[in-house]
């Protein structure tokens, strides 16, 4: 059955947005059609996409538009540290689009935003959840080197369904990139179900990541943004998921989350 949930409320996110709105960002809470966005406006929590709200891939399940992005905004980093400022964040999550239209990747301007909020709020832990940066070393490296407490990288899908879903993207690259930030911090990955995914595929893909050396795992359904995205094969009950988080806590993780509302970046302070 699919899950439901409340309309937004104004008043529990109008500080949140208010602030937002007043740097001009953008934030996955709204472009991805989140499920839990009055929830975690009303804590007073987001996750900051950056680099534009245009993606130069084209996943099939995803509601951010493909296309050619506009340049870069130059004051993007501290305009971010100033709303994570006003809104007291403790913990905060940066994400981006992919930028393949780069030459690096977008991974200076990516680090710049971490330690432009970093510089402003030098309490506040950052969780950097990148793109793969073509596997770029160099982009890599200074993640690595940034103030992130903690790196993140989604894999998405099984390995079966990942180059249909997200035919610009490597599963197998992916996982390279995530073996590698885990030897250096503390690293974290999310898996949509409701693709046609089987148990035995998510149990592989659950061993892989756990391989390469990750530590935290997300799970959550997949739902569709709109008629033209990819169909929802399955709706995953709500004991299928606790059998899932049961799993990875099998298989080594040491912090799973698992449910149908739940993605990458929800709680993640919690996580």
């Amino acid at each position: 059955m699919k899950p439901k949930v409340k309309a937004p409320s104004f008043e529990a996110i109008s500080k949140t947005l208010s602030i937002i709105e007043k740097y001009s960002l953008s934030t996955v809470c709204y472009s991805s059609k989140c499920p839990n966005i009055s929830e975690c406006f009303k804590r007073g929590t987001a996750t900051f996409m950056i680099m534009g709200n245009i993606c130069t891939r084209n996943c099939k399940f995803c509601n951010v538009t493909s296309a050619k992005p506009l340049p870069l905004d130059e004051n993007e980093p501290l305009k971010i540290a100033k709303a994570v400022k006003e809104l007291n964040l403790n913990y905060v999550v940066t994400t981006s689009v992919d930028r393949d239209d780069l030459s690096d990747y977008g991974s200076t301007h990516f680090y710049n935003v971490i330690e432009k909020i970093a510089a402003l709020n030098p309490n506040t832990k950052i969780e950097s959840l990148t793109p793969d940066f073509r596997g770029d070393i160099n982009a890599l490296n200074l993640m690595i080197s940034s103030k992130s407490y903690k790196l993140a990288h989604n894999i998405e899908t099984t390995k079966r369904l990942h180059k249909k879903l997200k035919p610009k993207s490597s599963y197998t690259l992916s996982l390279k990139v995530l073996e590698y930030y885990s030897k250096f911090k503390i690293t974290k990955s999310s898996i949509i179900v409701g693709f046609g995914e089987t148990f035995e595929e998510i149990e592989e893909t659950m061993r892989d990541l756990k391989n390469a050396g990750l530590s935290q795992l997300t799970i959550g359904q997949y739902l569709r943004p709109s008629p033209k995205h990819y169909p929802v094969k399955k709706y995953y009950s709500k004991e299928e998921f606790e059998l899932l988080e049961n799993m990875a806590y099998s298989i080594g993780f040491k912090a799973v989350v698992a449910g149908e509302l739940v993605r990458s970046s929800y709680f993640a302070d919690k996580l």
